[in-house]
């Protein structure tokens, strides 16, 4: 399992209204590093604790939303076997060359029954975090601009059939369950998060009638502190926000979700558990599943369920 097949989460690319627009919101308002663009007009982003050279890409297209979700694998040979399990396991899958993304290597790409086109890796160019490897300082002068996350964490994927998606993620990339929301019928998932590592959860699904949809995108930040002054920058940019700060049930994270100026989902996010493989999942009912997403005021707000891209 994790560590020795896929490492974490590891790049973004979604689709924005007005690049330029974009660009300067996650720039100057979330604080992402921007690290180069490419011949497709494509804009490369990496938050300023990560070391490789991007994590979160975005173009400019007719319709926001998800173009796909890429996964770091330890090693090119870990790569070529996912290739070949996923194969095996009855999907189809496209190879796409080094350096078609900037600083990236050979990606293999296949598409989940949610209808969404998930990618794996080995290798992207390490460009540092603007620390030493040797004797480091605590942070940079990045840190404190915009929200300035830590990393981009996990992402909230809207599709079909779930069940499916769980058992390639589970039975081939080595990624285990660990918390779920069952409907009435105490047998059906509405909702999963799974994780490849010791984290609460790298990646989560919720059953819904349209494929391929994203609910959000993820950005870790290192403390509820942290969480709150986002919400500030957030106010001061007139940032729409759609709810939060507030605190999940569900993972115990800390969090606030926002919109930027695509209609592109976001969240700041901190905390949750650690988790390991050997535990027993937890399960959440119905009538219990507004305190496990907003653990506050207990209760969903409307435009959290419906508003996806």
């Amino acid at each position: 399992m994790a560590l020795t097949g896929v490492l974490r989460p590891g790049h973004v690319q979604m689709r924005v209204l007005d690049l330029e627009e974009s660009v300067k919101f996650y720039r100057d308002v979330v604080g992402l590093v921007e690290t180069g663009r490419d011949k497709q007009g494509r804009v490369y982003f990496k938050t300023w604790d990560e070391r490789d050279h991007n994590s979160f890409i975005i173009r400019q297209a007719a319709t926001a939303g998800l173009d796909f979700y890429a996964f770091k694998v330890a090693d090119k040979a870990t790569l070529d076997k996912f290739d070949a399990d996923l194969r095996a396991y009855g999907l189809k899958t496209e190879r796409i060359a080094a350096g078609d993304l900037l600083e990236t290597g050979e990606r293999v790409r296949f598409q989940i029954p949610t209808g969404h086109l998930i990618e794996l890796y080995a290798e992207k160019t390490d460009v540092g975090n603007g620390l030493s490897y040797l004797n480091p300082e605590a942070w940079t002068g990045l840190a404190e601009k915009g929200i300035a996350p830590i990393r981009m964490d996990h992402i909230l994927l809207y599709g079909p059939d779930i069940d499916g998606a769980r058992k390639i993620f589970e039975d081939v990339l080595g990624f285990y369950l660990v918390e779920h929301v069952v409907l009435e019928d105490d047998k059906t998932d509405l909702a999963i998060w799974l994780s490849c590592s010791t984290k609460a959860h790298d990646l989560a699904f919720v059953r819904h009638p349209e494929p391929g949809k994203v609910h959000h995108v993820a950005f870790q930040l290192e403390s509820w502190e942290r969480v709150l002054r986002a919400a500030d920058i957030m106010a001061m940019n007139k940032v729409n926000i759609d709810i939060g700060p507030t605190r999940h049930g569900i993972t115990r994270g800390t969090t606030i979700y926002a919109f930027d100026p695509s209609g592109n989902r976001f969240e700041t996010y901190c905390g949750g558990y650690a988790s390991y493989p050997d535990w027993q999942p937890i399960k959440w009912t119905m009538d219990e599943v507004g305190r496990g997403i907003f653990y506050h005021n207990r209760k969903l707000n409307d435009t959290f369920l419906t508003v996806v891209t």
